[in-house]
């Protein structure tokens, strides 16, 4: 049974990915008496018009609940959320990185704030991502450590 989050995340990445389906974010909150467990699931390579259905998110979420009613990881009184990660989805993990390499991201740095950049690659050894920064600063390597939040940008013009 986990008892921290990345231990909470692998087991939750585990029933998902064997259901078909990707974790693209999971957030656990709430108070210790209702543990709220918000998971955000997408298909492998997904493209506009072919991600996750409702159906989908009803069958991961069965499937998560007999695992956690079972496990009592949460406890006997809890909230499970499962959705699609919506057109602007989080990046949470090195696989985000990868997937979405040349696409726009919304991020937010330790100590540089918000930024708006560009995915231009994910360092091989490292937990690093390349980016290009709007404006004139050119590219920079940023360990993800660094990477408070990210989230894909779409533009609605």
């Amino acid at each position: 049974m986990p008892d921290d989050l990345a231990g909470l995340i692998s087991q939750v990445r585990s029933r998902v990915e064997g259901l078909g389906f990707d974790l693209a974010d999971l957030r656990k909150g709430g108070r210790s008496r209702r543990i709220r467990l918000e998971v955000r699931i997408d298909r492998p390579a997904s493209v506009p018009g072919q991600g996750v259905t409702v159906d989908d998110c009803a069958q991961v979420s069965r499937a998560l609940e007999q695992w956690l009613d079972a496990s009592l990881v949460l406890g006997s009184n809890y909230i499970l959320e499962v959705s699609s990660p919506g057109i602007e989805r989080p990046l949470r993990w090195r696989q985000h990185w990868e997937r979405f390499v040349g696409r726009d991201v919304n991020l937010r740095l330790r100590g540089r704030g918000r930024r708006r950049a560009t995915i231009v690659g994910v360092v091989a050894d490292d937990d690093a991502v390349v980016l290009r920064l709007a404006g004139d600063e050119g590219e920079v390597t940023v360990p993800l450590s660094e990477v408070r939040e990210a989230t894909l940008a779409v533009d609605w013009e």
